[in-house]
């Protein structure tokens, strides 16, 4: 009976804690962005660029509910982040078990 071994590096880890690295950053300036934009959309029609009142409320309606949406991903963060660790530990357990005892 041959015994295979299963190897797993940190490394490979990398990849994964980059990407919530990036999503991050990436949300921070998307967030700030809208927010800046939003100030731009004034309700009412005094600082309005719009031709229309109804289209400065639209405008600043849309941004507004965009970067609500967008706020609350960061919030969700912590929780995908431990779902990806839950997953990588399980993937591990599952393997190793699997080499051990599946022979």
């Amino acid at each position: 009976m041959s015994r295979e071994e299963a190897k797993f590096s940190l490394s490979e880890l990398l990849g994964v804690g980059f990407t919530l690295v990036v999503l991050g950053i990436g949300l921070a300036y998307g967030a700030q962005v809208m927010g800046d934009v939003k100030t731009d959309f004034k309700t009412g029609a005094n600082g309005c660029n719009a031709t229309s009142e109804f289209a400065c409320n639209t405008q600043w309606n849309a941004t507004n509910n965009a970067l609500t949406g967008v706020a609350k991903i960061p919030a969700k963060l912590p929780t995908i982040a431990t779902v990806i660790v839950a997953a990588v530990i399980i993937g591990i357990l599952v393997t190793y078990l699997w080499q051990r005892f599946a022979r």
